[in-house]
């Protein structure tokens, strides 16, 4: 199952966080948004299909995070939570801890804003536009 994302690049992106890496619906972001690397989304995590979310649940489940932008494709590995609750109508988060609050779609992940390409990176600051598919098995 997967649910597709499309947000665009701002030129604040810095992608600097160590922890984790986020996605918002919000129309602006300011310098200190160091994990934010799409503004303006089009959907939130309150949008994704029930099944999809009872997916993510799962502890054992695998959830793929592909990040696309201006040619260049970022996959970021992570694992559901059982207490993921997908309620969030403003942003989604992936974190490289377990911590799961209403805007976490993934933890574990193996990387977080600062390990991303640096090209895909420059492309968002750049006000390239991003997809983010999620992908869960």
């Amino acid at each position: 199952m997967r649910e597709v994302v499309h947000a665009h690049g701002h030129e604040h992106v810095a992608a600097t966080h160590e922890s984790t890496f986020e996605v918002t619906t919000d129309d602006w972001l300011t310098p200190a948004g160091d994990c934010i690397v799409g503004i303006d989304a089009d959907r939130a995590p309150a949008d994704f299909d029930d099944d999809f979310v009872a997916a993510c649940r799962d502890p054992g489940s695998t959830i793929t995070l592909t990040l696309e932008a201006d040619g260049t494709v970022e996959r970021v590995q992570a694992r559901g939570h059982p207490d993921l609750t997908f309620e969030s109508d403003r942003s989604a988060v992936v974190r490289t801890s377990t911590y799961a609050d209403d805007r976490t779609v993934a933890v574990g992940a193996d990387a977080a804003a600062a390990d991303l390409d640096r090209d895909l990176i420059a492309a968002l600051e750049a006000g390239a536009d991003l997809t983010l598919t999620l992908t869960v098995e």
